[in-house]
């Protein structure tokens, strides 16, 4: 229910060409109580009083000269995004009454007017007015209650997400700031190729994940500085199935679609990638997308078996390759994507720079 106090602190218009009908219908509503009624008998003022004091309702008479009530509730529109006028309309024709209905109105008052009616009208209609504008508020509020508990969750996940993969990658403090860059190159690239927004949200937070499995390597292989054994490449590349296993049992979509990564994101378009051999679109899109994200990144780091290379030339391992990074084991289409939009990575790498 609506305090009745609120229904007669309502802010009321009057629109009407003639004083004495202005007169007549304000005079009836002040001695009733109503404490904030304006007027004007210009039709073509109604818009912009609106706009500045958002009247809760509006008496709007329909035959006026320079433009008619019809006329001013389709401008009315305008400003009410929600479609709702708060209109209670005046006419002497009762033809105009289902027309006014039609255009929007909620309510018409019948000329001449009667006392009791129009107070009765009045309050029903701003008893209504005040309860949808309650009910609006609160749809409101809860919108931002719910985008501020997302906004939480998500802070609170990415955080997780971020010590799970430190608990990885501890023992080689040049992937630090690894995991990090990895999310906002994903989530980048991801919009370049015009990926919906679902699929942004959740790459962004389920890419750092892709080397969760690290966590089963042992220190000798994962921080052998010169090349590993046959052996020793095998026990290294079980990291993609030990981190597809670790997130896989979750029901979560940021876990599965990290659990999808982990596997795959060593993948190569021509075939010639592990841990199954996949070849060009049996690769899923999200590790397409990490595999250049994750070779760009290890080429401009440090690790204990290379020195840090410069924009240029990772780039250019990249697009002509080197022998050991080849253009044909990217997805062509997020190749052409990455070498467009190339300045966008090395932004990013210097931004979020160990």
């Amino acid at each position: 229910m609506v305090d009745p106090a609120d229904i007669l602190n309502a802010g009321v218009l009057i629109v009407d060409d003639l004083e004495a009908n202005v007169q007549v219908l304000a005079r009836m509503l002040v001695s009733a109580g109503y404490t904030s009624v304006a007027s004007t008998m210009d039709p073509l003022e109604v818009c912009e009083l609106h706009r500045k004091h958002r009247y809760d309702l509006i008496l709007l008479d329909l035959q006026m000269p320079g433009m008619d009530g019809f006329q001013v509730m389709e401008r009315l529109k305008e400003i009410e995004p929600d479609g709702y006028l708060p209109v209670l309309v005046i006419t002497a024709q009762p033809g105009y009454k289902l027309h006014a209905l039609q255009a929007g109105a909620k309510d018409f008052i019948s000329k001449p007017f009667e006392l009791a009616e129009v107070l009765a009208r009045v309050r029903n209609m701003l008893e209504v007015r005040l309860l949808h504008k309650r009910l609006h508020d609160y749809s409101d509020l809860l919108e931002q209650r719910v985008r501020e508990r997302t906004a939480d969750l998500q802070e609170g996940y990415l955080e997780t997400i971020f010590t799970m993969t430190r608990a990885a990658e501890h023992k080689d403090e040049e992937t630090g700031a690894h995991v990090q860059r990895i999310s906002y190159y994903s989530r980048d690239l991801a919009r370049i190729l015009r990926l919906d927004e679902e699929f942004v949200d959740r790459i962004f937070f389920a890419s750092p994940m892709h080397d969760i499995g690290k966590i089963g390597v042992p220190d000798h292989v994962l921080l052998k500085p010169g090349k590993l054994t046959p052996e020793e490449w095998e026990v290294m590349m079980g990291h993609t199935s030990m981190g597809a296993k670790i997130l896989g049992v979750s029901k979560s979509p940021y876990l599965k679609m990290g659990a999808e990564i982990a596997l795959n994101h060593h993948e190569h378009w021509d075939g010639g990638g592990y841990p199954n051999g996949k070849r060009g679109e049996a690769i899923p899109r999200t590790a397409r997308i990490m595999t250049i994200c994750d070779i760009y990144d290890a080429l401009r780091s440090r690790r204990t078996y290379k020195s840090a290379f410069d924009h240029r030339k990772a780039m250019n391992i990249i697009s002509r390759g080197d022998g050991h990074t080849m253009p044909e084991h990217f997805d062509p289409v997020i190749l052409a994507a990455f070498q467009r939009n190339h300045q966008t990575f090395r932004d990013i790498f210097k931004a979020y720079a160990a």
